[in-house]
């Protein structure tokens, strides 16, 4: 019998808790293909009902910078508060945000 992990590819699994809310990344699994990966992550990481939404993306597919470089992609954010929402409040209706 061969290794399901090694035959398999491995997929990240999000999920949305609640309309309106970002998806979290809940873990990853290994699935033959996208049906496949949705079903599992469906009963995997919502067997409460805590979710309306899943998102499966094959790991292999995600493309992230590298930690080494972090000053080139992020440290010149700092000087751009415009960019940051800090000048106005949020109603309290507004709690998710």
């Amino acid at each position: 019998m061969t290794d399901v992990k090694q035959e398999w590819p491995l997929w990240e699994v999000f999920v949305r808790s609640r309309s309106g809310l970002d998806h979290k990344h809940c873990g990853s699994l290994h699935a033959a293909d996208a049906k496949m990966a949705i079903q599992m992550a469906r009963d995997v990481y919502t067997r409460r009902q805590e979710g309306t939404s899943v998102w499966v993306v094959r790991s292999d597919h995600i493309v992230a910078s590298d930690p080494g470089e972090k000053g080139m992609y992020f440290d010149p954010m700092e000087d751009k508060v415009y960019r940051h929402p800090t000048f106005y409040q949020l109603p309290e209706s507004v709690d998710h945000m």
